[in-house]
């Protein structure tokens, strides 16, 4: 069985971001994302950077296979990091934090 290891809310964050311009450079992610999210480029730009936006974006390549494993692999990390910093920046429910 694997240990989850501890990630920073930082370097969760920045797994995010670049989650982001991963979407953001690519139009048919970036559509698909748009269409899931309901939420206009305007709208996103103006959210960037609040923890509920970057838990989104994590949560938009957990539920696609196929979208995790390519942007991890143009990221250089593991799928398992994606999880990582969704935990990380995730409230955990029995502190509120």
């Amino acid at each position: 069985m694997h240990k989850m290891r501890t990630m920073s809310a930082e370097t969760a964050s920045d797994i995010a971001v670049s989650g982001l311009q991963f979407i953001a450079g690519d139009t048919e992610q970036l559509s698909r994302f748009v269409s899931l999210t309901g939420m206009e480029p305007e709208q996103m730009r103006a959210m960037a950077s609040t923890p509920a936006f970057l838990e989104a974006i994590l949560d938009y390549f957990m539920g696609h296979e196929p979208t995790l494993l390519s942007f991890a692999a143009s990221a250089g990390i593991a799928p398992q990091d994606v999880v990582n910093a969704k935990a990380a920046l995730a409230p955990h429910p029995d502190t509120g934090a």
